[in-house]
């Protein structure tokens, strides 16, 4: 039966020079954070901490999927052909199924006095968060008037032995909740930590409400998600997961929660938060925490928003003017995933600028500058961007405001909407062209073209190296 865990994974991006298994100590409230940060923006690997000071048996891995190439790997899907695949696959849901077989998230129960959420090891990450933080956790819940399942990611600052912060923002867990209120109760609530990439991604893809996104995470893993029973509450959850925390976030109570390093590189400010209230958790006997990393680029949060965002965008441009020659979109997570890169092979004048308007009214707010750039550029290389920008963008004709539009409600510049909160934040989209003209002859084109050495294309450095 195919694993549906992350542990095979982790065990691939190892084999393939992706993960650096680290065996000195680190502390999770100190250095671990740091250690998990740099080897991914320096070194470009996912981390495997096994030596966890204050956690002895604990595992902790970080930066899993902080690339396109650690998704493919996760996903099992060639990198080349990553975002069609995805959106191709997801058009059509495949079902949860309940497993009969014994569950590995079913090897540890505690109830009662066992529940200890301080024996996780949980980060401190950035450096002025208000505490100790989950970050990966999936939040499983079902709307009451349905029944119909739904999945979201949600921080929560860990608040006490038993309960944590539970940040909502006005989406479709939050319509569920509000539900709940209206009817004078609480709303149960499983937390899911460590799983397969496709149900993290699934969770955090912006879908129609009232789709059960484990039948996008099926349709990704080609085959049923498989499913077992909470201990403690009506609700399912996958059967191959490292850790589920079972619980129900309360009625109509806030409590204070932040300050956060969030998915923008910026901090969200301290506020009021939802409450968490434990009732059970089971996990493995030798669980593996998902030390998500949230803060300062380029971490896993941005990169997992970010392939939602360019899935969603590619998906959501096929049919922009019957079809664009559209070869890649990268939301830029250096930029906190505000930033969007379009590669494209512009057919008619103007028809870029259509294709950057419709980028920036996407499935997602996150997006608030985008650009585009021809099919010579690599979409993922900064500098190429660069280039591209100061070499083939006349700013007083190919650079584009959009004032007075929403914006992501993380965007701190970009001013809230008088009388109301950070989640009505209004700003200005703007969009660069940085394609060659599309009606220049080829002779007119040359003098745009990439000054590169001779036999580049033709020449394998590796074949030169002593």
């Amino acid at each position: 039966m195919p694993d549906q865990s992350f542990r095979t994974m982790l065990a691939n991006l190892e084999q393939q020079g992706e993960l650096i298994h680290f065996t000195k100590e680190v502390d999770p409230l100190v250095d671990m954070a740091a250690v998990e940060w740099k080897a991914f923006n320096e070194l470009g690997q996912a981390s495997l901490f096994t030596n966890i000071k204050g956690h002895e048996g604990w595992q902790a891995c970080s930066q899993i999927v902080a690339d396109r190439k650690k998704w493919a790997i996760g996903l099992n899907i060639e990198e080349n052909v990553l975002l069609d695949q995805m959106a191709a696959r997801i058009q059509t849901p495949i079902a949860a199924e309940m497993t009969d077989g014994a569950a590995p998230v079913k090897e540890v129960k505690k109830t009662g006095d066992e529940i200890d959420l301080y024996d996780f090891p949980t980060l401190m990450t950035s450096e002025k968060d208000g505490g100790r933080y989950f970050a990966s956790g999936i939040a499983v819940i079902k709307d009451p008037d349905t029944g119909i399942r739904n999945l979201s990611v949600h921080r929560q600052m860990v608040t006490g032995k038993d309960k944590t912060g539970f940040i909502m923002i006005p989406r479709q867990a939050r319509q569920i909740y509000d539900k709940y209120c209206a009817r004078g109760e609480a709303m149960p609530v499983a937390m899911v930590y460590g799983t397969h990439p496709a149900i993290f991604f699934a969770s955090s893809f912006t879908t129609t409400f009232g789709n059960d996104e484990f039948g996008l995470a099926g349709a990704i893993l080609e085959e049923p998600v498989r499913l077992v029973k909470c201990e403690s509450i009506d609700l399912e959850v996958p059967a191959e997961a490292e850790i589920v925390i079972e619980g129900e976030v309360l009625p109509d109570l806030l409590e204070p929660e932040g300050p956060y390093g969030e998915v923008t590189g910026t901090y969200a400010g301290g506020m009021d938060s939802e409450v968490f209230q434990v009732k059970a958790i089971t996990q493995r006997k030798d669980p593996i925490f998902y030390a998500l990393h949230c803060g300062f680029p380029v971490t896993d949060a941005q990169s997992t928003m970010g392939i939602g965002v360019e899935v969603a965008t590619k998906h959501h441009l096929k049919d922009v003017e019957g079809g664009l020659d559209l070869m890649d979109v990268r939301a830029v997570t250096e930029s906190g995933d505000m930033m969007l890169i379009l590669k494209m092979r512009p057919r008619h004048p103007g028809q870029t600028k259509t294709a950057l308007m419709a980028a920036l009214s996407g499935p997602y707010l996150h997006p608030k500058l985008a650009i585009a750039v021809d099919e010579d550029i690599d979409a993922s290389d900064l500098r190429q961007i660069a280039w591209s920008m100061t070499t083939r963008v006349h700013a007083e004709r190919d650079v584009v405001m959009i004032p007075e539009t929403r914006v992501f409600a993380l965007d701190n510049i970009s001013p809230t909407a008088p009388g109301m909160g950070s989640f009505a934040r209004v700003g200005t989209k703007w969009m660069i062209d940085a394609t060659i003209p599309a009606h220049l002859s080829d002779a007119e084109r040359y003098n745009f073209e990439p000054a590169m050495p001779k036999s580049f294309n033709e020449v394998n450095l590796k074949d030169y190296l002593p």
